[in-house]
């Protein structure tokens, strides 16, 4: 039987009430309300029918195992990475839907040190490509190489640093756009090609870029189309007072902080299947589309989402709900998730941008719309353009 609706309530505040200053704490907590409950399974439980019928015993015991897997996971990283919760969670989100992610923020805020301690703590290898003006796309892919053998001369293949699990594509805004178009097929195809020759890359494969939005000199924004190809965009912001106390108390100490393997790969790629059979209910998923098809709209988007934002937006919800134990998605889910998923793929007016309007702004205008949250008293002024945003009309709400 489909969970039904008013089941959650009982969990629309969890992500509140348990964002502590520690892994630890947030998923012990976390997991006593939802877990015991939901991935123990009642008997009348939609998803423990499917866990019964797996069919492969490893995604079974995977499932069974998910408390333990998500505590050890966010307690290794815990011990390098101070605070930064919702960041290290979005990246999570991404591998979990086997999608790439671009992190921006400014310089200093620990973007490479978290990609890093990910791939470690996932058991991935890891290739970091420091993107500059220069950098070729042989330098991405590989090339290839003559070698004499006994007088006769063959051709090889060298891979590039592409061929890894992780790549960390380090200030991507500033390698040149021949070089950022090198990874196209390689984040879509999940495969390069060189001479002619096509070349299957590892598996899982992900894509985790930086950028830095203050310098503009010698960088170059990525295209739209490429921007479309990372399933989020993470913003990550400065540490509040606690946590950066706890930065210098770490980091100026004799010991530096180091993790260890949290879970192996095919264990990753086990909760990557459990991902998709998070069952979300007609009414979300209507309502998720509908945020979509709102920003083709008009108002304060020139240019709306397409359908690859709606699997994204779906995916990246069903990832949240598993990891925070829930066998199904929440409206919560799908809100936290709206402003990762489109803030990197809508496209401003230009009233919007003159009248100081962030893509976050607008994207709270949409859930506003569709009725997944409430206005703000001075939602209206902060935008200034909430009067030119169409509204949902009556016969596309009944259809919803």
């Amino acid at each position: 039987m489909e969970p039904e609706l008013q089941d959650e309530n009982r969990h629309e505040d969890n992500y509140e009430n348990n964002y502590g200053s520690n892994y630890e704490s947030r998923y012990e907590e976390n997991y006593k309300n939802n877990a015991a409950e939901h991935f123990t399974a009642p008997s009348n439980s939609t998803h423990e029918t499917a866990g019964e019928n797996f069919g492969d015993p490893t995604l079974s015991k995977t499932y069974e195992n998910a408390r333990k897997i998500f505590e050890t996971l966010f307690d290794e990283i815990g011990k390098v990475i101070v605070g930064q919760n919702e960041t290290v969670e979005q990246v999570m989100i991404a591998l979990l839907c086997n999608g790439h992610a671009l992190l921006e923020s400014n310089p200093g805020l620990g973007k490479t040190l978290t990609i890093s301690t990910i791939s470690k703590v996932v058991d991935l290898s890891f290739n970091r490509i420091q993107c500059t003006p220069d950098l070729m796309p042989a330098d991405i892919t590989g090339t290839t190489i003559v070698e004499e053998h006994g007088g006769s001369k063959e051709f090889r293949f060298e891979h590039g640093p592409v061929f890894a699990n992780i790549i960390l594509a380090d200030e991507i805004n500033r390698a040149s756009p021949k070089t950022q178009s090198a990874l196209l097929e390689a984040m879509q195809e999940k495969q390069v090609t060189v001479a002619g020759h096509t070349y299957p890359l590892d598996k899982p494969f992900f894509v985790l870029a930086t950028q830095n939005p203050i310098e503009q000199e010698g960088t170059y924004p990525l295209p739209e189309a490429q921007l479309d190809r990372f399933l989020l965009k993470i913003l990550v912001p400065y540490p509040d007072y606690e946590d950066e106390l706890e930065i210098v108390n770490r980091y100026t100490a004799q010991t530096v902080p180091e993790t260890t393997r949290g879970i192996t790969r095919e264990t990753l790629q086990s909760l990557q299947r459990l991902t998709r059979d998070v069952p979300i209910s007609d009414d979300l998923k209507q309502k998720a589309i509908h945020i979509i098809m709102t920003s083709r709209n008009g108002g304060a988007i020139e240019y709306g989402a397409s359908p690859r934002a709606s699997i994204a937006l779906i995916l990246a919800a069903k990832a949240r709900a598993l990891i925070n134990g829930r066998n199904y998605v929440s409206s919560d889910d799908i809100v936290s998730m709206s402003y990762p998923v489109l803030r990197h793929r809508i496209i401003l007016s230009f009233e919007a941008e003159r009248s100081g309007v962030s893509p976050d702004d607008a994207i709270e205008d949409l859930l506003v719309q569709v009725g997944l949250v409430e206005a703000k008293p001075n939602h209206s002024e902060n935008s200034g353009l909430m009067s030119k945003i169409p509204k949902f009309g009556k016969n596309k709400q009944e259809g919803a």
